[in-house]
C-alpha cells in the first residue's frame, strides 16, 4: 500500500528515490469516482517507472474546476481509495489550478496525462528542461466520471 505525503515529505522522498536509482512517473487529476479507465490509466503509468506518484485536486480546486456540485468524494476519502490500488505509491495534494509548482519541485523521470489532455501538459517544459519524458496515454473508452453522474441522474428521473 502506497503513502500519502505533503510536499515537503513529497520532494524530500523523490530526492531518496532518485540516489536509489528509481525513476518516479507522475499524474494527476481529480479522481473524484473511481472507475476502470482510472485505474487502467494508473497501472499504465506505473508500468513506466519503479514509483507512481498521484498528485490529487483538492477539494477547492476541483470545485473550482468541475462546478459546485463536486467533487463527490472528500480529498481525504479520494487519497485513501488511490493509495489501496497497487500500481499507486504515493499520493499528494495540489490546490493550484495545475501541478504545475508541484511537477517543477518534485521533476519526475516521466510525467503522464491522459490524451484528453495532450494539448495542454502543465509542467510539460520543467520535466523535459530536466531531461524527463511527457506522456499523453490514451483513455479507456466509455469511462468518465462526469458521464457516470450523468447516467445516474438520469435513471433517477426516469
Amino acid at each position: 500500500m502506497g503513502k500519502q505525503y505533503n510536499r515537503p515529505e513529497l520532494i524530500a522522498q523523490r530526492a531518496s528515490w532518485k540516489q536509489a536509482g528509481q525513476r518516479v512517473v507522475f499524474t494527476n487529476g481529480c479522481y473524484d469516482l473511481l472507475h476502470p479507465g482510472h485505474v487502467r490509466l494508473l497501472e499504465q503509468a506505473k508500468s513506466l517507472g519503479a514509483v507512481l506518484v498521484l498528485a490529487l485536486n483538492t477539494d477547492a480546486s476541483v470545485r473550482r474546476y468541475k462546478g459546485p456540485g463536486r467533487p463527490l468524494m472528500s480529498e481525504l476519502d479520494r487519497a485513501e481509495v488511490a493509495l489501496a490500488l497497487e500500481a499507486v505509491d504515493a499520493v499528494t495534494f495540489f490546490d493550484e489550478d495545475t501541478p504545475r509548482e508541484l511537477i517543477a519541485q518534485l521533476l519526475p523521470d516521466v510525467l503522464i496525462k491522459g490524451a484528453d489532455w495532450a494539448h495542454f501538459i502543465a509542467g510539460r517544459e520543467e520535466v523535459e528542461a530536466a531531461g524527463g519524458q511527457v506522456m499523453a496515454l490514451a483513455l479507456e473508452p466509455g469511462y468518465s466520471t462526469t458521464g457516470i453522474v450523468e447516467t445516474i441522474l438520469a435513471r433517477s428521473e426516469s
